[in-house]
């Protein structure tokens, strides 16, 4: 009865106009790069000093997992759109641009300093009782270095207007010019990081082309989906690209830091899937308790991506007490077993998210001053 209740109440709240399926898909590209993260990030204890580690370096075979879980262009497909619909709303009902800024970026920025803050006072106690400073920035790196993806995103939040107007190709052929400039006349890498925007302005164009112009026919999502696979499987197969879809640690290149052509057009694929599910989620979502759980993780969409790497350190520090190094958790990831081990623990990291997600979604939650968008 009490279930029932709680399915009727979140039914009841949710605004008729809301998509429920750009919900849906920003649900699963949340959970993909949670598990992602997860499941190739190790933490190794050696010599009293802890480092990052991935399984990736040494089992390179395991390329497949990043396609499955690096779900970035999503998020930004999903961003272009909403954010592109809350901007035309805003400018219709006469609405300030700056202050319709101010008002997004703030529900993006304003979880991160309660991290910030729990990170501070975490490395300054572990400097104080005695941890090696290496420990100390190897943990800290793990925790900040996902917020690029929030810099990135408020960057292309704010050329909104601008993306409302502009074709998606043509920050494609900037990425490919760059990459053409970087790998094949031998020029200055630090061209690379001019893809760091336009690479992810193609999905966020996209999408906001989606919110102005209506969602393309079927057909380009099968167009999108299997052109951006084949284009991929091409720059991976002769062009040199690296098979992983996320950054491995020592490899020469890689394909998110800085975003690589290979990048985008996976990127594009992943698209094109995204477009053709989006019917089916939003028929799956009328279903109370099926958007009840969606509702539920976008709630706290900010507090899980920014939490979800303090959940496994926690964890993993626990583990310590244990007396010795636990298998996937403390030890190299080199060979199978360390996956099926990390495999098992995924459920205890999931357990340590929702304490992190109780003590601090209220950091997210907090009400807005109104409203913009259904988004």
């Amino acid at each position: 009865m009490r279930g029932g209740t709680v399915l009727r109440r979140v039914e009841a709240a949710t605004p008729a106009e809301r998509d429920r399926g750009l919900d849906a898909l920003r649900a699963l590209a949340i959970g993909g790069v949670v598990l992602g993260h997860w499941l190739v990030t190790a933490l190794v204890f050696d010599s009293g000093t802890v480092r990052a580690a991935s399984p990736l370096r040494h089992l390179p075979e395991l390329a497949p997992v990043s396609w499955v879980f690096q779900a970035l262009a999503v998020f930004f497909l999903v961003g272009g759109w909403v954010g592109a619909r809350g901007q035309a709303a805003a400018q219709a009902r006469g609405e300030p641009y700056g202050r319709w800024l101010r008002d997004r970026t703030a529900r993006l920025f304003r979880p991160v300093a309660a991290v910030v803050a729990v990170w501070a006072m975490a490395a300054g106690a572990m400097l104080a009782y005695g941890a090696g400073p290496e420990s100390v920035r190897a943990l800290v790196k793990l925790v900040l270095s996902p917020m690029w993806f929030l810099v990135v995103f408020a960057v292309l939040t704010a050329a909104t207007p601008l993306a409302r107007r502009l074709h998606p190709a043509v920050p494609l052929v900037v990425v490919a010019c760059v990459d053409v400039a970087r790998f094949g006349l031998g020029g200055p890498q630090w061209l690379g990081w001019v893809n760091v925007a336009a690479a992810w302005l193609v999905p966020y164009c996209l999408g906001a082309g989606c919110a102005t112009r209506g969602v393309p026919a079927r057909a380009a999502g099968w167009w999108l989906l299997t052109g951006g696979a084949a284009v991929t499987a091409g720059l991976v197969g002769w062009g040199g690209y690296p098979a992983a879809m996320v950054g491995v640690p020592g490899a020469a290149v890689s394909n998110l830091d800085p975003p690589t052509l290979a990048a985008v057009s996976f990127g594009l694929a992943q698209c094109g899937a995204a477009l053709l599910l989006l019917g089916p989620l939003r028929r799956l979502t009328r279903r109370p308790a099926a958007w009840a759980g969606v509702a539920l993780v976008n709630l706290s969409a900010m507090t899980v991506f920014l939490w979800h790497q303090t959940a496994l350190i926690a964890v993993t520090a626990l583990g310590l007490l244990a007396g010795g190094a636990l298998p996937g958790l403390h030890t190299v990831p080199a060979d199978g077993g360390w996956v099926l081990a990390r495999l098992a623990w995924v459920p205890v990291f999931g357990l340590a998210l929702l304490g992190c997600c109780a003590a601090f979604g209220a950091y997210e939650r907090r009400p807005d001053r109104k409203r913009q968008d259904a988004g």
